[in-house]
């Protein structure tokens, strides 16, 4: 298991602005692009012959490079393992030269690099409510990859500023505009800011969806998956800014270059209906996800949990809690309720916790939160027996002293 992360929430997310802020709704709709009309343009083992672009895997070979010495990394094998598995099925011809990097960083995100890295922030892995929807992002990125978006979108920018230079600059800007160090935070801000200064166009973006959605059907995934993903993510954002009694702002998530006005659900959803063949079962995945991400799953909800936006997180575990509510999602519920401390908030952790503990997979956790809580009321025999229900499942739990304490009083 991950220990917590040595990241504050400012630091983090000042750190990773730089590489996330590029949110730009611009232009109007474009025509749906067939995902028939999308072949890959390289296959396996790909090198570059042009100069330019010769000089572009260079400078991302560099990038690989620092991402891969980041202490933000998951390196759990066998996640990693099940996330490279993912990357093979959906990545297409040129499948074999792909390579996937976890970082724990609890924001939904993910990059494609034209030498054939990806990076996925960990809070992806949170919200996908299943292996098809975590293909969908995947299988999007790949497409990047296959048709080229990379090498076309740098000669544009190229006409325009020297991306060179950028590369020397990007890591103090990202540490400058903080004022506090933020080590491997920067690293991924600084990676990130190479990565997004291109952002692509949204016919670029409309070739990924359409090549992503192609990958998904031909090698069994559910397309439908793919709407689904987006859908979800406008949905957080907008929950997250009415709790927050804010406007939404999509600036710092990976629909800050992917945007997903109601135009493009509609597209996704023509595609993925273009795609399916008629009689064949396509594949969702949900119990093999749930099994990979195994214990790691409680990590994940609680770096969101501590995000400290109750409106994202509670969409975020009822979302997940569309297929079954389980202990683990009822304990973290109470949680955001707590820490979100409004008026009538307690009573509303309490009773998510007491309803946590009815299910046989609560986490421990959740037996001390219940425990507490019937103390507070008087309930104190019944509190008690929580507590020690507790110690029972974590006897070597940080606090179990003070537990102790607390039964014998």
């Amino acid at each position: 298991m991950a220990e917590h992360l040595p990241l504050t929430r400012r630091a983090m997310i000042a750190g990773l602005g730089c590489a996330c802020c590029t949110g730009l709704f611009a232009g109007e709709a474009l025509a749906r692009i067939s995902p028939a009309a999308m072949r890959p343009l390289i296959g396996p083992g790909y090198r570059p012959t042009d100069a330019d672009e010769r000089g572009m895997w260079q400078q991302y070979e560099r990038v690989e490079q620092e991402i891969a010495g980041s202490n933000l990394l998951i390196t759990d094998p066998q996640l990693v393992s099940y996330l490279s598995s993912i990357v093979s099925r959906v990545g297409g011809p040129a499948a074999q030269d792909l390579r996937i990097y976890l970082a724990r960083v609890p924001e939904f995100n993910a990059f494609m690099a034209p030498t054939g890295f990806m990076v996925v922030f960990s809070g992806l892995l949170t919200r996908m409510r299943d292996e098809a929807q975590l293909s969908a992002v995947i299988a999007h990125e790949a497409g990047h990859f296959l048709r080229r978006h990379h090498i076309r979108r740098w000669r544009d920018v190229r006409r325009r500023t020297d991306l060179f230079a950028i590369f020397a600059m990007a890591a103090g800007v990202g540490g400058a505009g903080t004022g506090v160090y933020l080590g491997d935070a920067v690293r991924l801000a600084h990676v990130g800011t190479i990565l997004t200064l291109a952002a692509y166009s949204r016919e670029l973006e409309a070739e990924a969806d359409a090549m992503g959605v192609r990958l998904m059907a031909e090698t069994g995934y559910d397309p439908m998956a793919a709407p689904d993903v987006w859908r979800q993510m406008t949905q957080e954002i907008e929950a997250s800014a009415e709790m927050r009694r804010r406007r939404p702002r999509r600036g710092y998530s990976l629909l800050a270059s992917h945007p997903a006005p109601e135009s493009r659900m509609a597209d996704l959803r023509a595609s993925a209906d273009e795609v399916k063949t008629g009689g064949r079962a396509y594949d969702r995945g949900r119990e093999r996800y749930l099994n990979a991400l195994g214990g790691y799953r409680k990590t994940l909800i609680d770096d969101q949990v501590k995000l400290n936006d109750p409106g994202a997180s509670l969409y975020i575990i009822r979302n997940l809690a569309a297929d079954g509510w389980n202990g683990l999602l009822r304990y973290y519920e109470g949680e955001t309720y707590r820490l979100r401390g409004r008026r009538g908030d307690r009573e509303l952790a309490e009773r998510s916790y007491a309803e946590a503990v009815r299910l046989a997979d609560a986490p421990p956790e959740a037996w001390r939160a219940h425990g507490y809580a019937l103390i507070r009321i008087g309930r104190r025999e019944e509190g008690k027996a929580a507590l020690s229900r507790y110690l029972a499942l974590a006897p070597n739990a940080p606090d179990a002293a003070m537990v102790r304490f607390s039964i014998q009083q």
